[in-house]
């Protein structure tokens, strides 16, 4: 089920990243006394009241021509406006209404989408300074105060964000296997959809970020239904000229979010980049399954040699995802795209196995026998058993009687003697570790 989307918008310095951080609970926005620090978007998954959403911390409303003021705030109110389903307008109280703020509240007022007016900085306890009440000529609400800096009114706006929460936004009814096509612009996801489909559904520009938004396409083989996400291409942070493009990454996360499968494109031609590692951490941290397809092998000087070697740089580069089967292709030509979906159905099962109890236990106790637990100061670690709680990621459950001596070397061992006995092949697993005290002292 895809989560709500909460946009949080404003113009520079008016305290977004702050409030962003109070409401996730943790330090994840970069925080300075400077305009213009949130640079791309920041995400962050937050509950109230039993209701998970996805909150997007966005760059200030600031254009970068003058002489294009206008045309520039429009386009980054409208993106903001289709992408979440509730907005968060930040102002600061002590700034009074200024025009940015009026030219914004007037295209949000027209959009029909639940707009919550946040007037930050009101930091002294007791009565709200008398400027809240200039911010009611804004025409989108009542103003509520808050203190992002010190919490005060966030519970009362978190109450009417999850109060405005559409009722139904979940794709529970379709059964299709969902793909989300990740990458970098210009890798050749839509040229990757239209080779599977036959047809040009997908606008394909050799220019990098024509996709923009994400597009679903339904498609059925063999009589399995599909449903492809064409992502709007995620562009390296400094390099997201357009403001268009800088909201444009909301939704490509956020299909990667609702997909049952990620499929990750890495250009041949241009070889792995930082952006690739953060597009596949993404994926890896939602726990999907995941596959690596290097696209355009078409177009680079081959040898007997070159797909070992990509494949090694890979698997050094991404490190956190060994388990991802690579697969060389050419959304081109069409090379090895008719595997994809044989996959996508393999990895997305990988996703959804479950093991038994037993069987999982006998896995750590032979990997225990084999390689001892770690020890500090005499003290040895005990796992004494383990469960599989949930799927999609699978998701272990590790009974031990410390927690400080389980070092990540040696979970990642254990997590190794579990792939190699059940496979879990395009899936990251998921491990939660707990004490209980040892009966047998």
């Amino acid at each position: 089920m895809a989560k709500p989307i909460v946009a949080i918008v404003g113009r520079p310095n008016v305290g977004k990243s702050t409030l962003f951080n109070k409401i996730a609970g943790r330090r994840i926005a970069i925080v300075e006394d400077t305009p213009g620090v949130t640079r791309d978007r920041i995400y962050a998954d937050a509950q109230w009241c039993g209701k998970e959403f996805t909150m997007v911390d966005t760059g200030g409303i600031e254009p970068e021509s003058k002489d294009n003021i206008l045309f520039q705030m429009r386009a980054q109110a409208e993106i903001a406006i289709n992408t979440a389903h509730v907005i968060v307008f930040v102002v600061n109280v002590h700034d009074g209404v200024t025009a940015t703020d009026a030219a914004v509240a007037a295209m949000l007022q027209k959009s029909g989408k639940p707009v919550l007016l946040a007037c930050n900085k009101c930091d002294a306890p007791g009565q709200p300074p008398v400027q809240l009440y200039e911010f009611y000529n804004l025409g989108i609400g009542d103003p509520i105060a808050v203190s992002a800096i010190h919490g005060m009114g966030t519970g009362d706006l978190l109450d009417l964000i999850v109060e405005n929460f559409p009722s139904d936004i979940s794709d529970e009814e379709d059964d299709s296997l969902k793909i989300a096509i990740v990458g970098k612009p210009n890798v050749g996801k839509s040229s990757l959809i239209n080779k599977i489909l036959g047809q040009d559904r997908v606008i394909v520009s050799p220019i990098a970020g024509t996709t923009r938004d994400s597009i679903d396409t339904s498609y059925e083989q063999d009589g399995k239904k599909y449903t492809l996400i064409d992502t709007a291409g995620m562009r390296k942070r400094g390099k997201i000229d357009e403001s268009i493009e800088r909201y444009s990454v909301i939704r490509s996360l956020n299909s990667v979010e609702r997909a049952d499968v990620a499929l990750i494109m890495i250009d041949a031609t241009e070889g792995i980049t930082e952006q690739d590692t953060k597009i596949a951490g993404y994926a890896h941290d939602n726990g999907k399954a995941s596959i690596i397809a290097v696209n355009k092998w078409d177009a680079i000087e081959k040898t007997d040699k070159s797909q070992k070697e990509f494949r090694d740089k890979i698997n050094n580069i991404l490190g956190f995802m060994t388990y991802a089967p690579i697969m060389f292709i050419s959304a081109k030509t069409g090379q090895r795209v008719n595997r994809l979906f044989e996959m996508f159905e393999y990895v997305s099962n990988q996703n959804s196995m479950r093991v038994t109890t037993g069987a999982l236990n006998d896995c750590i106790n032979e990997a225990t026998a084999k390689t001892q637990p770690p020890s500090d100061k005499g003290k040895r670690l005990k796992i004494y058993y383990g469960t599989q709680a949930s799927v999609k990621p699978p998701t272990f459950i590790l009974f031990v009687n410390d927690q400080e001596l389980f070092h990540f070397s040696y979970l990642r061992y254990i997590e190794n003697q579990i792939r190699m006995t059940f496979g879990f092949e395009g899936t990251p697993l998921k491990f939660i570790i707990r004490e209980r005290e040892d009966k047998n002292k």
